[in-house]
């Protein structure tokens, strides 16, 4: 039997963006799922498209907020509420600008935790592009549990649109931390303490690297500075990777036209990392 897995996806202000995401998922190979979409109270007509995917597609679920909450707090309490209303033995993450390129994604990964249970959360690889949906880089992420340890602390172990994790696991560790930023980090170095990781080495999303990203690249930083300091008992490495996300956060202080044009060759490095 096919175990039920839960994607879950927060939007805001995706109208032009959403469809693409929802038939990606909706194309897999592997029909067993659900779709929660928690809409962070967009002023868009993104609410009316989802209204009307979920009621042609009842595996397709919706919430839309009052209030706009990552303003304040991040995507975290979006990413908890559409876990908790989830059903699924896993938890498949998909961002609403992102999408699915590999139709049998899905079941690769849920074949593989199935057949190995010691692992509890495996990715794949990206390909990114820009606003007008051309390539800009590639990227694989490292494979095997015991090379992603090694640099869990540098680099973001994971992509996240990428992955798929057992939802138990995630209730163990208290479900997403109370990050404004980098709260996926969080997550794969707590979840990394109970059990073992995994990267494909495949390409299974189109990965949208949007100019906004800019505005709070200094704030991004410093938490991950933060981030890396509360787990670095778990980890080797720490003093390196503390220094190598400390010039990041230095380079964040540069001026804005700068930045662009360093930006791309400094996230290949990250992400061959």
């Amino acid at each position: 039997m096919n175990p039920l897995v839960s994607v879950v996806m927060t939007s805001y202000n995706r109208s032009k963006l959403i469809n693409r995401a929802i038939l990606s998922v909706i194309n897999q190979s592997y029909q067993n799922w659900e779709l929660i979409i928690v809409d962070d109270a967009s002023t868009d007509s993104t609410p009316t498209i989802l209204k009307e995917w979920s009621e042609k597609e009842k595996r397709i679920k919706v919430v839309i907020n009052k209030e706009n909450l990552w303003k304040q707090y991040g995507l975290s309490p979006n990413l908890n509420t559409g876990i908790n209303l989830s059903k699924g033995k896993y938890i498949a993450r998909l961002d609403d600008d992102d999408y699915w390129i590999d139709k049998d994604k899905i079941k690769k990964q849920v074949k593989f935790l199935e057949n190995n249970p010691d692992y509890i959360v495996c990715g794949g690889g990206a390909i990114v592009e820009d606003e007008l949906g051309k390539e800009i880089f590639r990227y694989l992420k490292s494979e095997k549990d015991e090379e992603i340890k090694k640099r869990i602390l540098f680099a973001n172990p994971f992509t996240n649109t990428t992955t798929v994790f057992l939802k138990i696991a995630l209730e163990k560790v208290g479900g997403y931390g109370d990050w404004r930023y980098a709260e996926d980090w969080d997550l794969w170095l707590k979840l990394g303490a109970l059990g073992k990781l995994y990267n494909f080495q495949e390409y299974f999303t189109r990965y949208l690297m949007a100019g906004y990203s800019f505005m709070y690249q200094k704030s991004l930083s410093k938490m991950i500075l933060k981030i890396i300091k509360k787990h670095k008992k778990n980890y080797p490495g720490f003093t390196a990777a503390y220094v190598f996300n400390f010039l990041q956060y230095l380079y964040s202080f540069l001026p804005l036209f700068l930045r662009r044009n360093i930006h791309p060759a400094l996230v290949r490095l990250k992400r061959s990392i």
